[in-house]
């Protein structure tokens, strides 16, 4: 869904018979026209439309796979996979981009049912698979996302019935463990069961996944109401939902959770998918979800308490997308943290408050609220540039632990066991 609005936004105009129009060349509307578009087009095979390409000034247009794809000619030679161009070993480039001629132009090119041939004016050859192309061209990746997710509200959460990871195959399997980052991946929430409630034990858990982000919060962090630090969360006061750390110029990726102890009543934790949300936004009102995403905001932390002295400050938009394909990717929400907005205009402020309104009912809606109670010995990870958390208010003597992750670490794990991530 998110990526069909941005094709609108990028259409590439297509010269056909001297006129500029907003359609595939191979699509005409009459024969007359047909005729002439495949005259220009060079095929694999006399009678294979399965490729065919054309040059332009300044680029190849290519078709393969149902897919339309135009590549620049610099591009052509920057992305050159030849020995002399590209480490193999290190996965890194050798060509110096910045040396080659931005004027360039192919002397031949030739096209097979599998690969591109471009030879270049200096008679370097490059080598391209067509299928390569097809996954690497921007044509491609705006079909494509790059984080699969399933979105969820609380039922359809409890109807996936996702499970719990034991805490022995979580640290001493790849099978426990990678059906741990499954469900961390899709869902942006996963749990596991049976952990020995003590700040190290969660700590060697934490580990397991990524390098542990030390912050101004310490290392691994204890957390009671006994208000030792300048924010509302030490409190024994119910919690809104938000996202942490939105004062951050990079708000941290993962946190996890350990309720080591409670004595009382009340605490449950609150779990809303923000991309589920702003999803519905995107459906309803495409026109906040992209004011959303384009007005940048500033999060404050201010802390003078004890020997704690912060002032931290964090600047983007609430939903932040990729901009090839509008895949979201992180929502900073924190109504607690947000600072005076004086980054835009008034008018457009104004629009940006009911943009911000929309998104707030969505994420407010009671069947989107997915309430945990958090007992000692389940551990939960949660994807704070995804999923916000709140908590009831509380009675009692409550104690958590937890920390936060690195999120590159953490997809870096995810992927060598072979899961996109």
């Amino acid at each position: 869904m998110w990526c069909r609005r941005l094709a609108c936004l990028f259409a590439v105009p297509c010269r056909l018979s001297g006129s500029t129009r907003h359609r595939s060349p191979w699509l005409p509307r009459d024969r007359r026209t047909i005729l002439a578009a495949a005259a220009r087009w060079h095929h694999t095979a006399p009678e294979s439309l399965k490729c065919a390409w054309q040059l332009h000034g300044d680029h190849l247009e290519l078709r393969y796979a149902n897919t339309l794809m135009r590549f620049d000619f610099v591009w052509l030679r920057d992305h050159c996979r030849s020995a002399s161009c590209y480490n193999a070993k290190t996965n890194q480039r050798s060509l110096d981009t910045a040396s080659v001629d931005l004027g360039i132009k192919p002397k031949a090119v030739r096209v097979d049912e599998t690969t591109l041939f471009l030879t270049w004016p200096d008679g370097h050859v490059t080598r391209y698979g067509l299928e390569w192309l097809v996954k690497n061209s921007y044509e491609g990746q705006k079909h494509q996302v790059m984080h699969p997710r399933i979105l969820w509200n609380a039922e359809i959460y409890r109807q996936a019935q996702v499970p719990s990871v034991d805490c022995r195959s979580f640290l001493e399997t790849d099978e426990g463990l990678k059906e741990f980052l499954q469900n961390f991946l899709l869902y942006g929430i996963a749990f596991v069961e049976n952990v020995t409630p003590t700040k190290e034990d969660t700590e060697i858990l934490a580990e397991r996944v990524s390098l542990i982000r030390e912050t101004i919060y310490g290392r691994m962090w204890y957390f009671t109401s006994d208000f030792s630090r300048g924010d509302t969360a030490y409190t024994k006061l119910a919690l809104d939902r938000h996202t942490d750390t939105t004062y951050f110029q990079e708000p941290c990726g993962i946190q996890v959770f350990h309720c080591l102890k409670h004595e009382g009543t009340g605490g449950r934790t609150l779990l809303v998918d923000g991309f589920y949300a702003a999803e519905q936004v995107l459906r309803q009102a495409p026109d906040q979800f992209e004011l959303l995403s384009k007005v940048p905001l500033k999060h404050e932390y201010v802390e003078n308490v004890g020997d704690c002295h912060n002032h931290m400050i964090g600047v983007g938009p609430v939903l932040n997308v990729y901009p090839w394909n509008n895949e979201l990717y992180l929502i900073r929400y924190n109504n607690y943290d947000r600072a005076v907005i004086n980054t835009v205009p008034y008018d457009v402020v104004h629009r940006w408050y009911a943009a911000h309104r929309t998104l707030t009912a969505e994420l407010r809606r009671p069947e989107n609220e997915l309430w945990v109670k958090l007992k000692p010995g389940k551990a939960l990870f949660v994807d704070n540039w995804r999923v916000l958390h709140g908590r009831e208010a509380f009675t009692g003597y409550r104690q958590l632990c937890g920390c936060y992750l690195t999120r590159d670490d953490v997809l870096n794990t995810a992927r060598l066991l072979g899961l996109q991530a």
